[in-house]
């Protein structure tokens, strides 16, 4: 069963980066190899595209062991996704109304995938092994992140999102949204492990 919904599920979030890519290149403004590092400076992107390589992974290696079996690499995209899918809804939905594949693609990456990976945690996810001492090792990914759109933001005058918008904001407006999104991930790493623990105690 793990294996026919990873299979799924990849197939699913596979088609949202690969379409969304498409869709980006066909109305670029820009050459190829910008348009292509703008497309892969989305947050929603990266993660997206982990959460397809985390599941082709499990598909095709469900019966080893491998780095992304390992207790806490599921929660770590799960979080990430789940935040995706958050600012999405509070922040980002009603700045724009797209229609068509882009609406379906835009639902997918923001809405649906979170939810898919969101139940594979709840499924497979070893909770009684994670814990709040790898929360600092979860936060790396989103600072270093944080840390090279601000720093290409610097360069090329684009920024994936409005709430980390130099330009428009100014640098310590920029900075104190960076920091509230610094501690959303903490807050939400914090509520998975407690969900995980507690759900673990549960089922014993």
């Amino acid at each position: 069963m793990k294996r026919t919904l990873a299979i799924i599920f990849a197939l699913i979030v596979w088609f949202a980066v690969v379409a969304q890519y498409y869709m980006m290149l066909e109305n670029r403004v820009t050459g190829i190899p910008e348009t292509t590092i703008r497309f892969f400076s989305f947050f929603t992107i990266l993660t997206n595209s982990l959460v397809a390589i985390y599941f082709t992974d499990q598909a095709i290696s469900v019966t080893r062991s491998t780095r992304a079996n390992n207790s806490g690499f599921l929660t770590a995209i799960t979080i990430y996704i789940t935040i995706v899918g958050l600012v999405y809804q509070i922040l980002l939905r009603q700045i724009w109304e797209p229609q068509g594949l882009s609406m379906l693609v835009d639902e997918l990456l923001h809405s649906v995938n979170p939810l898919l990976v969101i139940c594979f945690w709840y499924l497979y996810e070893n909770k009684s092994k994670i814990s709040y001492k790898q929360i600092p090792k979860w936060l790396v990914f989103p600072l270093v992140y944080l840390i090279f759109i601000l720093f290409r933001g610097s360069i090329s005058q684009f920024s994936p999102y409005p709430f980390i918008d130099v330009s428009a904001l100014g640098l310590s407006q920029v900075l104190i949204n960076s920091a509230t999104l610094v501690l959303v991930f903490v807050v939400m790493s914090a509520l998975f492990v407690f969900t995980g623990r507690w759900l673990s105690k549960k089922s014993v």
